[in-house]
């Protein structure tokens, strides 16, 4: 006696040892014992043979249709072996009956379980519905199919036209484009940017990182939405003075100027000079609306998204030749440089010239200023010493240095009119040592304007925006706090409004104390609050995008060099930084060696999408220099 039995949603059968009142000891075809309860059994037989009747049954239920056996069917719940005798007009063999149950098992949308061996027809409608579904599966495999395979072959589906930002940065893998983009990314063994950069719907490893900000942070695109124009604040005073910015030569956004007046009896009076947007527009208008969502200028290497519209920033630039609106800290100072008194005004000034480092920095030195070296006379050499050397009594009055001695500057230039092989861009990398006479000049004369005007604010009781550190953390409050690092009791980011955001409420609270009016943000003001902490989250996201893009441009500054070796510094461990760039990468074959040590590498590799050099250590060029080693160390914090 054999039995066809099922056991964990699986057809078996297999011969009776012995058969008790409510189990049978079943040995099955592969020789394995097992017992089974009575309730298992579905179809006692003697012929054929126990391991031939699936494989008997198996081609008489394909050969079945399920069609018709659903037209046949009764409406009412009924057991296979019933429904085979009425299918067949006779009593069904042990192969005609299997037949029937596998064809139903198999059909799960033409009937529906009820029990073991049991089954009951699916209403008209419900499989209507559920053929429709399967249908649209059936369709869905084949335009998944379909795209997978022009995406192996290098070719972009038409489906995924519009959508490449979507399924590379958020991909829903419920849509069909994103499941064929994986198939076709396994099958062809590329990351998904490589395989869409093979397709063509990336131009270039940048448009990768690039895109992958706007899509992240400028959802909309970095153009600017429709603006009401500003006002134009003509009725301001003019002031007598000449003044003058300095800046790096790529600077459009010119936010503060310097002016020096001497004084009658002896003297000078500073103007320290800072651009004034928020004359021009108030809070609540839409270029406010536009300030308050982007938050700050993101900077990247060879391009920047400003917060600003182009066309206010013109207006309100600090350009030479022109009369700019203006918020100007007046500092009256002795013949000894002491700071007998100052004020601030809410003015024009009549800008007389930008200058640029690249000009000044050769003529204005330490040598020069030492007394080293004369050198040739340049515009306002006289005007640069003396704020140089109140940049000094100020330093001194903080007792901290304004700019770290050993940390290297670095600038880079990118002329997109240049093809690589990387794709549009050739990089110029430059470096320059912080600290230089410039530096501490406008370091120092920024510092004491935040600093003055922050106090300003906090004596009136009005609310303002402050950097302050404690404990080495540095974080943004509404309360005048000490800025441990500076020196300063204080420390109110009021000098770049045309960069900032809360450079820019703070200018606009600094106008109305001066105005005497009520100021935008009021104590408490949630808004107030809100603007922070989007500002901190912000600032972040586009201080951590810039440094990306840094290390992008450094690796195609070592690709264009096509240079098998270079030489380091090492940071830390197995940490070093590459000569004439900020890029810092781990070298894990390198020996454990002392920061400061200069090391020969070999370049094996780099990756442009997820940013990576892979170098290999040749030798150790030279120990630390301990004129050096404080650089080393300083780097690595």
């Amino acid at each position: 006696m054999f039995v066809l039995f099922e056991e964990s949603g699986s057809f078996k059968t297999g011969s009776v040892l012995s058969d008790n009142d409510a189990s049978l000891q079943v040995e099955t075809s592969t020789g394995k014992r097992v017992k089974i309860k009575k309730a298992q059994v579905l179809l006692r037989f003697d012929a054929p043979a126990a391991g031939e009747l699936l494989e008997r049954a198996e081609p008489e239920a394909e050969a079945l249709d399920t069609d018709f056996l659903w037209e046949v069917c009764g409406d009412d719940e009924f057991a296979f072996d019933d429904f085979a005798a009425e299918y067949h007009g006779h009593t069904p063999d042990p192969v005609e009956a299997t037949a029937v149950l596998l064809r139903l098992h198999s059909a799960p949308i033409h009937f529906h379980r009820k029990g073991r061996g049991r089954f009951r027809k699916a209403p008209p409608d419900i499989l209507q519905a559920a053929l429709a579904g399967l249908e649209k599966k059936r369709q869905q495999a084949e335009l998944i199919e379909r795209m997978r395979a022009e995406l192996v072959e290098g070719r972009l589906p038409s489906e995924l036209d519009g959508m490449v930002e979507q399924v590379l940065y958020r991909p829903d893998r419920n849509r069909p484009e994103v499941k064929a983009l994986e198939a076709a990314c396994v099958d062809a063994g590329l990351s998904a940017p490589r395989l869409l950069l093979k397709c063509g719907a990336l131009h270039s490893s940048y448009d990768y990182h690039y895109n992958r900000f706007l899509f992240e942070h400028f959802p909309e695109g970095a153009g600017f939405a429709q603006f009401d124009p500003p006002a134009e604040p003509d009725d301001l005073p003019l002031a007598a003075v000449a003044a003058f910015s300095i800046d790096d030569a790529t600077t459009t956004e010119i936010d503060d100027a310097f002016s020096v007046t001497p004084r009658a009896g002896g003297g000078w009076r500073i103007g320290i000079h800072i651009a004034a947007p928020g004359l021009g527009f108030a809070r609540g208008s839409t270029l406010e609306a536009i300030a308050r969502q982007r938050l700050s200028t993101v900077y990247m290497p060879g391009n920047k998204i400003t917060m600003l519209p182009d066309e206010i920033v013109e207006r309100f630039t600090l350009g030479a030749g022109r009369e700019c609106p203006a918020v100007s800290l007046y500092l009256d100072l002795s013949s000894a440089l002491a700071i007998t008194g100052s004020e601030t005004r809410v003015e024009r000034i009549p800008v007389a010239a930008n200058l640029r480092h690249h000009d000044i920095e050769p003529l204005f030195n330490d040598a020069v200023l030492h007394g080293q070296d004369d050198g040739p006379d340049y515009p306002y050499r006289q005007e640069l010493k003396l704020l140089w050397e109140l940049a000094t009594v100020l330093e001194a009055g903080r007792g901290k240095v304004s700019a770290n001695q050993d940390q290297v500057d670095y600038s880079f230039y990118v002329d997109w009119t240049r093809e690589t092989a990387d794709g549009p861009g050739h990089v110029t990398i430059t470096d320059r040592k912080r600290g230089s006479p410039l530096d501490k000049l406008v370091a120092e004369l920024m510092i004491h304007a935040n600093a003055t005007w922050g106090k300003q604010l906090d004596e009136a009781g009005v609310p303002g925006l402050y950097r302050v550190q404690n404990g080495g953390k540095v974080r943004m409050s509404t309360k005048a706090e000490p800025h441990d690092a500076l020196g300063v009791d204080c420390y109110a980011w009021s000098s770049s409004p045309l960069r900032r955001y809360v450079d820019l409420i703070n200018q606009w609270q600094i106008v109305a104390t001066v105005r005497g009016e009520t100021p935008p943000f009021a104590p408490r003001s949630t808004d107030l609050m809100a603007a922070m902490r989007d500002f901190e989250l912000t600032y972040a996201a586009y201080a951590e995008f810039q440094r990306g893009m840094e290390r992008y441009w450094c690796l195609r500054w070592l690709r264009q060099r096509s240079e098998r070796e270079i030489t380091a510094r090492v940071l830390r461990d197995n940490v070093v930084r590459i000569d004439h760039t900020p890029l810092v990468v781990k070298i894990a074959s390198m020996p454990l060696q002392m920061p400061g040590a200069r090391v020969r590498l070999a370049i094996e590799g780099s990756d442009l999408i997820d940013l990576d050099l892979n170098a290999r250590h040749l030798e150790t060029l030279s120990e630390p220099d301990p004129q050096q080693s404080g650089e080393a160390v300083f780097e690595s914090s």
